[in-house]
């Protein structure tokens, strides 16, 4: 499989799904434009290392550019996008119901050994989880239902303050982050309501499951919420 740096093509299309749909990593309401320099930055790659790989991706005819030079996932991106979304979320299920890692492991692992799995394996252990319907950070397996639930999310920094919610998805990208929010007790299912707002300083104050702490602006825009 053609390499950008040390990372796949599949990997970068998978980044580029994420920031080519409503809830991308930290811009839910926005859909940043998958540039160069936003693939870069969630790869951690030089630009001019995603910026030859986009290039790649276009002469492949999986990717097309916009009139902000943002890349457009083609249908054939997107289907192959979509397949590499679903391999990973099932993979985080294997690794975290019958292996024993937690959450947060499941993500970094699932990145490090998902092209060592076929298709055939996917769905032979698709079939042994009993067809999850989300990975263990909220997000569906089912893409297209993804897309369907998005209208129905916002991120738990983009509430006024009063407002109660639950936690549906977790924004995966940062690894750091996602162990703090899992060290926190902001899991999928738990219900958080926003007590203050602190813009000044970038944070918030919030109760998750009645109990009272702070989270910044960056983390609670990577909290994906269904207003109660």
């Amino acid at each position: 499989m053609a390499q950008g740096s040390g990372h796949s093509v599949d990997e970068y299309l998978e980044t580029i799904y994420f920031l080519a749909f409503p809830i991308g990593e930290y811009r839910p309401a926005t859909g940043s434009t998958a540039i160069a320099a936003r693939v870069a930055e969630m790869l951690g790659v030089s630009r001019a290392s995603a910026g030859e790989m986009l290039k790649r991706l276009e002469a492949e005819g999986l990717v097309e550019r916009g009139e902000q030079r943002e890349a457009i996932l083609t249908a054939d991106g997107a289907e192959r996008a979509k397949r590499v979304v679903r391999k990973h979320r099932i993979i985080e299920r294997f690794l975290t119901d019958f292996m024993g890692y937690t959450a947060a492991e499941s993500h970094v692992h699932a990145d490090e050994i998902g092209d060592t799995f076929t298709d055939d394996m996917i769905e032979r252990i698709n079939d042994r989880l009993g067809g999850p319907d989300r990975c263990p950070h909220g997000w569906p397996v089912d893409t297209e239902f993804e897309q369907k639930e998005n209208a129905e999310l916002v991120a738990l920094g983009e509430l006024p303050v009063g407002s109660d919610a639950r936690i549906v998805r977790l924004a995966e990208h940062d690894g750091d982050l996602l162990h703090w929010f899992y060290d926190e007790g902001l899991v999928p299912g738990s219900r958080v309501e926003v007590l203050s707002s602190q813009p000044a300083a970038g944070q918030l104050t919030i109760a998750v499951d009645g109990e009272e702490r702070a989270i910044t602006e960056r983390a609670a825009d990577g909290i994906y919420v269904r207003s109660a």
